[in-house]
This record gives structure tokens, sequence and C-alpha cells, in this order.
């Protein structure tokens, strides 16, 4: 159905080939998984198949791709659309609509379909997936899980054959991992075509028809079903890609002698979107500095709101938060703390990389500022404008800029979403040198391999309270029953 022949490609105003003399033959019914380091060329296949490339991003192309036996560079991206659907990492950027019956509707509507059958098809894909309740909803009331499902429903509604998704569990917890597990079965089952570039594999293991691993936009090995069957931990840790299976996590929870016994102290935080109904409500916690906290909790638990609300962004939060045994005002927090974001293109505002670690900087050192950029991979693209890099290189950016900065508190809104293996150790290794300059780190996370390779302690949130606090170190099998009982 889908051909690949001899492809390379680099996009504009970029010296490098991002693709290199690239083969691939997709058939009926597969499901092919892209895998590699972030910049190995993912992103750019899911690109050339689904029409981006070249009627949306501009670049240099050879060789031929081909949808049922048609160039695709001969198709309009509207006939293009009518056989392929496409989910993106962040399922916020393609969405047209602020409801979601009107989200579900829009691409058939789009296509020109009859009233009626929109309808029909509305009511059909509701029914598949169980969305009811999420019907005639606000986008922007939804939790990630719950926009990425609607993302997956939109784009299912108008029945293509084939289905192009890029990292699209980077967001999500382990709940909304197995809610998409099971639509990509749901499409396989109905025998259609599925292409998917991911970090975080062991969701796919029993889906996957062929896997192709990446390195700098050349084919290092292809691996078809059986084979990845037999890939053990070594095999898959030689490569560089995360864990096929959760049991094959490799990690060492890190040993650290605190240097002091300071201590961070809440006492009846209290906070709510609208009055009389709270989303975070915490009557005592103290939490030594110095620390690295991992902050868990499925989607909607109040992760993301707790740290807002510590680094002083809320202001109408109620109670108090003493650093040292001294009270803290928002605006003091506000200079203490840096936070690096679920969406880092929110923080990036520079016309290049280096200037976005001048901006965190008190004073211009160029010197140190390419020391960070260099422990994060990321020296070569210092001069480079920071929204022409991949999701995994802008969430590295930002990461680097919280290293630039002079804040004794860090917190980090799912820092690996989108990174692969090699430089998730990287900002592992970047976070544990911080905690022994002396800094106060924060985590939210769902990703057990990052927590169980840098933090030191896990603060467990649901429905907005804290319902347990330890240290890892010696509590490794109480963590991974928290994550594994979430498994199929």
């Amino acid at each position: 159905m889908i051909k690949l022949e001899n492809v390379s490609f680099s996009y504009l105003n970029e010296n490098k080939s991002n693709l290199k003399d690239f083969n691939l033959n997709i058939e009926d019914g597969e499901l092919i998984l892209l895998t590699g380091e972030s910049g190995s060329g993912k992103t750019t296949i899911t690109r050339l198949i689904n029409g981006l490339i070249p009627h949306y991003f501009n670049g240099t192309i050879k060789g031929e791709i081909y949808f049922n036996e048609k160039s695709i560079s001969d198709m309009k991206l509207y006939e293009i659309s009518e056989k392929m659907g496409s989910v993106f990492q962040n399922p916020r950027s393609q969405f047209f609509n602020v409801d979601t019956t009107g989200e579900l509707a829009f691409e058939c509507e789009n296509l020109g379909m009859p009233v009626d059958e929109i309808h029909q098809r509305i009511e059909q894909t509701i029914n598949d997936f169980h969305i009811e309740k999420l019907m005639n909803k606000s986008l922007f009331d939804l939790s990630g899980g719950e926009k990425q499902k609607i993302a997956c429903a939109s784009v299912t509604t108008p029945n293509p054959d084939v289905y192009v998704l890029d990292e699209p569990s980077s967001n999500l917890d382990f709940i909304a991992i197995n809610s998409l597990r099971n639509i990509i079965k749901f499409w396989k089952e109905k025998g259609k075509t599925i292409i998917i570039a991911e970090h975080r594999i062991y969701y796919l293991k029993d889906l996957i028809d062929k896997m192709i691993y990446l390195n700098k936009g050349v084919v290092e090995a292809e691996f078809n079903k059986d084979e990845i069957n037999r890939l053990s931990s070594d095999d898959i840790y030689k490569m560089g890609i995360r864990p096929i299976d959760l049991n094959q996590i490799r990690y060492q929870t890190p040993e650290i002698t605190l240097k002091n016994h300071e201590f961070i102290k809440i006492e009846d935080l209290l906070f709510g979107f609208k009055s009389n109904n709270p989303v975070l409500s915490i009557k005592e916690i103290t939490l030594p500095s110095n620390n690295i906290t991992a902050i868990i909790g499925l989607n909607g638990a109040g992760k993301t709101t707790f740290a807002h609300c510590f680094c002083g962004l809320h202001k109408k939060m109620k109670g108090r938060i003493k650093i040292n045994g001294k009270m803290t005002k928002n605006k003091e927090r506000l200079k203490r703390c840096y936070m690096v974001m679920q969406d880092v293109n929110h923080q990036l505002f520079t016309e290049s990389v280096l200037s976005e670690l001048f901006l965190s900087m008190g004073e211009d050192d160029e010197e140190r500022a390419e020391k960070i950029l260099e422990s994060l991979n990321l020296l070569e693209f210092k001069d480079a404008h920071p929204m022409s890099l991949s999701g995994g290189q802008k969430q590295r950016v930002a990461i680097a800029c919280a290293i630039a900065s002079e804040s004794d508190i860090i917190f980090y809104d799912e820092p690996t979403s989108g990174l692969d293996l090699k430089h998730m150790h990287h900002v592992g290794e970047n976070i544990l040198k911080l905690q022994k300059m002396g800094k106060t780190q924060f985590i939210i996370t769902h990703d057990l391999e990052f927590i169980l390779n840098c933090c030191t302690n896990v603060i467990h949130l649901d429905d907005g309270n804290i319902t347990d606090y330890y240290p890892i170190k010696g509590n490794e099998d109480k963590l991974f029953e928290f994550f594994m009982k979430y498994q199929n």
C-alpha cells in the first residue's frame, strides 16, 4: 500500500540530511513502529507519508513515496487526508473547534459528506470509543488523555485506511496509555494500516508487525514480530531505545547524601479554580530540601496545580509554604523557583538556543551556556531557532534554561516527554549535578524508568490530596507495583 524508495530529505535552510536513502514497504493492515534517538528522522518519515512534506514543510526531496501506486507528491493534501488520519504529539495542535462533538464532525464536514452520514459516523465512533461522557464538552476542560482520545476519535470518524501517529503517548498517564493501546488495537482489528513514531514502546509490544530502528536518518536495523519478541534487555539497551517490557528497565536508584537538614513545610494548602470546588487540598507535609522528588499520579490528580501553587503562580492559593522555617509569599517563591512547563513551546521566546540560555542567566556567560548545551547534546544547535527543533530537542533546551538559571528550587513538568533513552539519561545526569549544587528539584512524571534513575523520593497525588510519600531507596518494589497495576 505504501512504499518509500531511496528517499532522502533535508529541511529548508538545514545543511544536513534528515533522512538518507530510506526504503520501506508497508502492507495493508500492518503496524509499523519507527523508533530511534530524537532527531533520527522518525517524524520526518511520518510527514512524508501523510503529505505534510512537501505540502506544508519545505525542503529537498529525493526518491519516491507511493500510496496505492500513486506518487504522494502528485496528490493534493485533501486527497491524502481522505485516506489517512494523523494524530500528533500534542493533540491540541490539531483541534479546529472548541467543543468535542464539533471536533468529531470537522473532518467529515471538510470532506463534504452529507449531514445524515456525518451524524451516523459520529454516533458509530462514539460507540466504538465509549466516549459518550466526553461529548458536548469544551476541549479546554479535558485532561491530556481525554484530548488524545478525542484526537484519535476525530481522525477515525472519516474512516481512513491509514493512521499516522507521532509520539502519541508522550504526555499520557498509565490509564490513558492503556486507553490509547486499546484504540490502536481496535484500528488494527479493523484491518487498518498504522505507522507510529515512538520512544515509549512497551504498550505496543504485542501489536507491532515491524520495527524500524533509525539513527541519524539511516535505517540501522529492522525487526519482524518474532525478532522483536526475542530481543533481550541487553539488545534493547545497546540500541539506546526504551524497554519493550517494563520488566526490562535497568536502574540504579541514586545514593545521595544530603548536605543539610533544611526543610520545606506545607500547611493547609487549598486551591480551586472555582469557589467551593478545591482541586488541591494538602493538610500538612514536610519535605527535605536538596532532594529530587518525583510527583506521580493520574492525569487530573493535581500535580501541575501543585507545582503552580508552590511556584507562586496562583495568587488565590490559601495556606502556608515555609522554606527553612521562614514563611514565604508568592512573590518570593516566584523569584526562587523555575519551572519547565509540560508544553515548552510556551517558554521559548528568542531567536536562538544560546539566547534562550542567556535569558535565564543573570549575566550572559557564553562559556557556561555552551557547557550546559554540550552536556545535553545541544551545542550544535546553539545558533538554531528553538522552534525549528524537534519536540525532544525543545524539551532539552527548556531544561538547559532551568540549569542556567540561578533558581534554587526547580520544577519539571513531564521533562522526558519525547526523549529517547540516551537523552533521558543526559537529563537525569544534569538533575543529579544540580542536586550536588544544593538545588531542590521536583519532577512531575509518568516515566518509571526516569524516576528510578535520578529521583530520591516520591509523592503520590490523588484527587488533589497527597496519599503517600516515601524515599525510593528500599521502596522500589512499591513504586513498581503502583505503575504495574495500570498495565494490561
